[in-house]
């Protein structure tokens, strides 16, 4: 009777409750759709500028993707532990308790709500570029409207929101590898002696070495954000036991083979110079293939890859604030659900604040302050790991993180010299963020007394 009562559960939408109907498919969708977008075309250039070789820009490619693998490996432990909706918050509020976990989840709500404006921000600017002739109007029109649309779909329910990731998802990954296919049959005005050449300016001591490596790897980092998107969506995954640690190892290796091969074209087609000194380095590689229509071609791909990453991005984050309500550590209205499967009041509160940041901020001033919760949000959820095998050590475990404790202390090491480096880098953008965090604690002790 109880194997019947949960199969019904799991097959009919039922108001107010998140529907349990997303399988392996959908999780890889979501990684992919959530992590890559413009950073693998824009960020190569700064990357190039920083190191000045291209040995250490395959490196540090590849060191980062080995990092996000290091974070699936003990992300996979916690969400197939506690399967629940939310992402980070979860793990962080059975680790640290209410405040703890409330700094986690409001800190990952603003970073992820910062991420959805300024991606909209450069959504709007090219899609103005693009079809301005056609659709005259500001960038900012372009924003709004995007997220607009998409909110739309999404409050239909969980199936269109999901539907809509895996075509976005599939078309971006094809697109991609037509970007890379076209590089190596149509390119090549780059040889192999000016590839090796420094003609970029590499660093001129060990310190200045160290220090490029670091901004390097912030910038191939921001590239890679986005790899735990389908840990949000434990509670609505069929078999979360099996399919989340498939979804994260499965969807960022496929991450690391296109971000490499995409940094390989286009180190085959421009100068590692010309490389460095460009700002949007798959433009420029495009231009020199196909002339003026390489420029509408990349936009074009850059507008596919925005839309996957929006559309994720509409689905988990929401879920932060489902959790947080649920919890008590948040309104509980956010915890309402459509008969879609859609938390509609959460998907309000998250896309209102996004538009509302697309009219005021800028790419580089949002990019700045969501980059400092990144780090610390990864630092706290690594001692959630320590700490739930500590203190529940017969919590039962699906899938036990391998090379524990050494794998996940040398990701914790990672993150705390990532975070003395940020610091380092943007101290303004860190003044911010720590102000934001400072904030949380008066808004919690309001929520509790509410509560």
């Amino acid at each position: 009777m109880e194997t019947l009562q949960t199969e019904t559960q799991t097959q009919l939408p039922q108001k107010g409750k998140l529907l349990r109907i997303l399988g392996v498919t959908f999780g890889l969708a979501v990684v992919i759709g959530g992590t890559i977008g413009v950073g693998i075309l824009r960020s190569p250039g700064a990357v190039a500028a920083q190191l000045g070789s291209v040995w250490l820009i395959i490196l540090v490619w590849t060191l980062g993707g080995v990092y996000s693998l290091l974070g699936a490996n003990y992300t996979a432990e916690l969400a197939t532990m506690i399967p629940k909706a939310g992402g980070p918050y979860v793990y962080a509020h059975r680790a640290y308790g209410d405040y703890g976990g409330f700094v986690v989840g409001w800190s990952d709500w603003m970073l992820n709500t910062l991420g959805l404006a300024f991606i909209a921000i450069v959504f709007g600017e090219y899609a103005a570029a693009l079809f301005a002739p056609v659709f005259p109007g500001g960038a900012i029109v372009f924003s709004v409207s995007i997220l607009i649309l998409l909110t739309s779909l999404n409050w239909i329910g969980l199936r269109a929101g999901s539907e809509t990731q895996k075509l976005t998802s599939l078309l971006k990954a094809i697109a991609l590898l037509g970007f890379v296919v076209a590089c190596f049959v149509f390119g090549g005005q780059n040889d192999s002696a000016s590839a090796v050449q420094p003609t970029a300016a590499a660093p001129a001591s060990s310190f200045a070495l160290f220090v490029a490596f670091i901004l390097a790897s912030q910038l191939v980092l921001s590239a890679y954000d986005g790899w735990n998107s389908v840990v949000y969506f434990s509670e609505e995954d069929t078999k979360p036991e099996q399919n989340i640690p498939r979804s994260l190892f499965g969807g960022v290796l496929l991450i690391i083979v296109i971000y490499l091969l995409v940094n390989l074209a286009l180190l085959y087609v421009l100068p590692l110079s010309e490389m460095a000194a460009s700002k949007f380095a798959g433009a420029d590689a495009m231009s020199l293939i196909f002339g003026a229509r390489g420029g509408q071609i990349i936009t074009a791909l850059a507008l596919l890859s925005i839309i996957g990453i929006i559309n994720a991005m509409l689905m988990f984050v929401p879920r932060i604030l489902l959790a947080l309500g649920r919890d008590g550590l948040f309104v509980s209205k956010a915890a309402t659900v459509n008969k879609g499967g859609t938390p509609v009041f959460a998907l309000a509160m998250t896309v209102l604040p996004a538009i509302v940041l697309t009219t005021i901020g800028s790419f580089e001033s949002l990019l700045g302050i969501s980059g400092f919760f990144v780090v610390t949000n990864t630092i706290l959820q690594i001692g959630s790991l320590f700490i739930l095998r500590r203190r529940e050590p017969d919590l039962p475990r699906p899938f036990r993180a391998w090379g524990y404790p050494f794998a996940p202390f040398v990701m914790l090491l990672l993150a705390i010299v990532l975070f003395f480096g940020y610091i380092v880098s943007n101290p303004y953008s860190s003044l911010y963020a720590v102000a934001a965090l400072v904030v949380s604690y008066p808004i919690y002790r309001l929520v509790k007394i509410n509560h």
